[in-house]
């Protein structure tokens, strides 16, 4: 069963495209909205999977020009998955492994990532937790959502996307901001406090 489990990891960084030795521990992205800028350190060494895909998609600029698509107040704020006019994007790579058991939970001012049902589902779609949201945490039993990073500046920019106005829109029946709250740029950035 180890083996399994070894070759099954192996393989599942393989997937990612970066090895995690290859993954920097505490990488920051700079995200430029159109409502502000938001800054968030990533943790690689909690989840280098997570980490080491998430930068691959903002060294090729996959980020640039998305959407937060759902904005629910007291839970989060999603986005990566959709530009303008909810015109679905996803990446060409396949979903990543779910590292929801690393330790890291989803409180307030955490970022992690959006899936479907199937717990290894996730592409590229993140969500910042604006509340604490210990029901997305890992249970003995289920897999959680996974936390791989932090807002370290800009969280009152987060509390200002998930207070605007929504609506329906598209496929999703609610919580979709009136006015397109777009991800202009997410890139590498060298954060000092």
């Amino acid at each position: 069963m180890k083996k399994v489990f070894a070759t099954l990891l192996l393989t599942c960084i393989a997937a990612t495209g970066m090895a995690q030795d290859k993954v920097p521990a505490h990488p920051y992205i700079m995200l430029e909205t159109s409502e502000g800028n938001i800054v968030l350190e990533l943790d690689g060494r909690r989840a280098p999977l997570t980490v080491g895909n998430f930068l691959q998609l903002v060294d090729r600029g996959y980020f640039d020009g998305t959407i937060f698509h759902r904005v629910i107040p007291g839970f989060m704020i999603q986005g990566g998955g959709y530009s303008p006019g909810l015109k679905l994007k996803e990446p060409d790579e396949g979903m990543i492994p779910n590292e929801s058991g690393n330790g890291l939970r989803n409180l307030r001012g955490t970022i992690a990532m959006a899936r479907k049902p199937d717990p290894h589902s996730a592409m590229a779609q993140f969500f910042i937790n604006v509340a604490d949201n210990s029901g997305l945490n890992p249970k003995p039993d289920s897999w959680g959502y996974a936390v791989f990073g932090n807002v370290v500046q800009g969280m009152e920019v987060a509390d200002k996307i998930v207070s605007v106005q929504t609506g329906p829109a598209g496929r999703f029946a609610r919580d979709v901001p009136v006015v397109p709250i777009v991800i202009k740029k997410a890139s590498r950035y060298e954060f000092t406090q």
